[in-house]
């Protein structure tokens, strides 16, 4: 059974209407008084078939107020590039010790970045990293010399989307503790980074839903032809 409070905010999302993105941001605030600091989520459903290579939706964006989360990075690489990668400020550097610590189990890191000329040693995680999305790849920047650059991007706030096999695709936007426009912000450069990652192969309508949440709170639903129409 639902509790009160669940049932109270329930009933405060219209479930018939379409708000726009600040309305939907200024009651999502209003109804997320769980007693934690809620993460902000937004879920949305493409137009896309992913069984296409084609029509996959994949890609990065650096949200301009971060997601509230004290992101711990992993980078693999060797001479000179550790010494860049400490100062940029990454948790864990190193390469032989973390790839047997990784072999034996360990995983508590929310990003991995490696060198180019390590990937021959951490290729072979593929199988612990890769179904966690740790797995460091070209396309999403995460493979790459100037790891202290790819650094300061994921701990200011870079975050990595991919369409799922069923067409939707899930990102975090921030916590509640975040100001309206904040928010609103956040959501817009989302938005955006979507609607240019169209597939050229994509046809129909492809923002078919856009759901924003908090934690605990209840969805609540934006125009789908407002937000595609975002950027004309």
């Amino acid at each position: 059974m639902k509790s009160k409070r669940v049932r109270v905010n329930v009933d405060r999302v219209d479930r018939t209407r379409f708000y726009d993105l600040v309305d939907a941001t200024n009651l999502l605030k209003d109804v997320a008084n769980a007693k934690f600091n809620e993460t902000v989520e937004i879920s949305m459903r493409l137009g896309v078939d992913p069984r296409h290579a084609d029509q996959i939706v994949r890609g990065t964006v650096v949200l301009p107020h971060g997601t509230g989360k004290n992101v711990c990075v992993l980078v693999f690489a060797q001479g000179e590039k550790v010494k860049e990668a400490e100062e940029a400020g990454a948790d864990h550097v190193g390469l032989d010790d973390y790839v047997e610590k990784i072999k034996g189990g360990w995983t508590a890191v929310d990003a991995v970045i490696a060198t180019p000329d390590v990937m021959g040693k951490v290729g072979r995680l593929g199988r612990i990293l890769g179904p966690r999305g740790l797995m460091p790849n070209p396309k999403s920047g995460t493979v790459t010399f100037n790891v202290g650059n790819a650094v300061k991007e994921i701990k200011a706030g870079k975050i990595e989307y991919r369409v799922d096999k069923v067409g939707n695709i899930h990102a975090p936007l921030g916590k509640v503790s975040f100001t309206k426009a904040q928010l609103v912000e956040n959501a817009r450069i989302f938005l955006e980074a979507i609607i240019r990652a169209k597939p050229t192969a994509a046809k129909g309508q492809y923002i078919r839903s856009v759901t924003m949440t908090s934690t605990m709170g209840p969805g609540i639903k934006l125009d789908p032809v407002v937000v595609g129409n975002m950027l004309r």
